[in-house]
C-alpha cells in the first residue's frame, strides 16, 4: 500500500486498562442488548470470538508487548502508540523493552487532585509522550480554572492531548454528557494553542462539531481511527471518503492522523481498518506525500520521533534533525 521504505505509524492502541463507564451498574436487558450489538460487529468485521480461551502454548509464555512486537512485524507496521494503560507506571514498564516500536500517553482523570504532578512525573520520569482523556468521563469544564496548572504544563512542553468525544463505550454506553461534543475543549483550545488537540473517531459522532472546531483552532487534530460505525446511526449519509474528503478539504493532510483503537487479543491489529484507509485516500488521489504524512509522519512530528528515510521534505524538519 506504500512506498517501500514508508512505514506506518499508528497513533491509537491501548493495553489493558479500566473503563468505567458511570457506576458501570447496568439494567440486565441493557447489557444483554449491548452484547449482541457486540456480537453482530465481531460477525460483521470477522473479528475473533475473545470468549474462547486462546490456547497457542506459544503465545501463552509470550510477554504481552513481545506478542505486539511480533503482531506490528506481521503486519509491517513501523510503530504505536498506546493511549492507556492499567495506570501510567504499568504502561512505562510494558515501553521499557522496545522503545524504538512504542509511545505512551499518561492516562488519568485530570480533575483528581494531583493530576499536574502525575502528569508531570509520567512526562519527566516515565517518559510518555502525551495525555489521554475522555470528554464524557471528565466531570468538570475543560476551561474550569482549576485545570489551568495542567494545561499550562502540557503548553510549556508543546505535549499532545488526545481526547475521545462523543459516544463512548459499546451499546447501552454514553451518549448524553456535558462534555460529549467536541467543542466543550474550544475555549481551552484558544487558550493554549500550543498544545495539540488530537480528537479521535472524526468526532464519533460529532463530526460538524469537530469540523467547527478545526475550523477555529489551528491547533486541533483529527485521529481516523477505529471503525467509525458512528457514521451509520447518523441522520444523514456519511462514509469515510466522505468524512476523509470535507476534513483534508478543510485542515489539509497535516492535521489528520491515522489510527486503529488497537486493543488486544486475540483480535490483535485491525489491519482491516488501515487497507480501508489507504484505499479511501488512494481512491481520492491524495498525493503520496499527504498519504505518508496522515499514515504516520504527522504523528512522528508531534511526538518527537525520527521520520523515515527520504520523506523529510519540510525546512522544520530538517531543522529539528540538524
Amino acid at each position: 500500500m506504500f512506498r517501500s521504505q514508508f512505514k506506518v505509524f499508528d497513533v491509537h492502541g491501548h493495553l489493558p486498562y479500566r473503563l468505567v463507564l458511570g457506576n458501570n451498574k447496568r439494567h440486565e436487558s441493557v447489557a444483554r442488548y449491548g452484547a449482541e450489538r457486540s456480537e453482530r460487529m465481531r460477525l460483521t468485521w470477522d473479528f475473533p470470538d475473545a470468549t474462547i480461551a486462546d490456547n497457542d502454548s506459544e503465545n501463552e509464555n509470550t510477554p504481552l508487548i513481545d506478542r505486539w512486537v511480533k503482531e506490528l512485524d506481521k503486519y509491517g507496521i513501523g510503530g504505536l502508540n498506546f493511549l492507556t494503560a492499567l495506570d501510567n507506571d504499568n504502561l512505562a514498564d510494558h515501553l521499557a523493552s522496545h522503545p524504538d516500536r512504542f509511545t505512551g500517553f499518561a492516562h488519568h482523570a485530570i480533575e483528581d487532585a494531583g493530576a499536574q504532578e502525575e502528569l508531570r512525573r509520567a512526562v519527566n520520569e516515565l517518559g510518555l509522550k502525551g495525555y489521554k482523556l475522555f470528554g464524557p468521563l471528565t466531570s468538570i469544564p475543560f476551561d474550569d480554572p482549576s485545570l489551568t496548572p495542567v494545561w499550562t504544563f502540557l503548553a510549556e512542553k508543546k505535549l499532545p492531548v488526545l481526547i475521545h468525544f462523543g459516544l463512548l463505550g459499546h451499546a447501552g454506553g454514553i451518549a448524553h454528557h456535558p462534555n460529549i461534543s467536541p467543542l466543550a475543549i474550544f475555549n481551552t483550545a484558544r487558550e493554549f494553542p500550543d498544545i495539540p488537540f488530537i480528537i479521535p473517531h472524526f468526532g464519533a459522532g460529532y463530526f460538524q462539531e469537530l469540523l467547527h472546531l478545526c475550523w477555529s483552532c489551528p491547533n486541533v487534530y483529527v485521529d481516523t481511527s477505529g471503525s467509525n460505525q458512528w457514521m451509520r446511526w447518523m441522520p444523514y449519509e456519511l462514509t469515510l471518503e466522505f468524512a476523509l474528503r470535507k476534513t483534508y478539504e478543510l485542515i489539509g493532510p497535516e492535521r489528520i492522523i491515522f489510527g486503529t483503537d488497537a486493543s488486544g487479543f486475540p483480535r490483535g491489529y485491525p489491519y482491516r481498518y488501515l487497507q480501508d484507509q489507504v484505499r479511501a485516500c488512494r481512491e481520492l488521489r491524495f498525493g503520496e506525500e499527504d498519504i505518508e504524512n496522515i499514515f504516520g509522519n504527522n504523528a512522528r512530528r508531534l511526538l518527537g520521533l525520527k521520520l523515515p528515510p527520504n520523506t523529510i521534505t519540510k525546512k522544520s524538519d530538517i531543522a529539528s534533525q540538524a
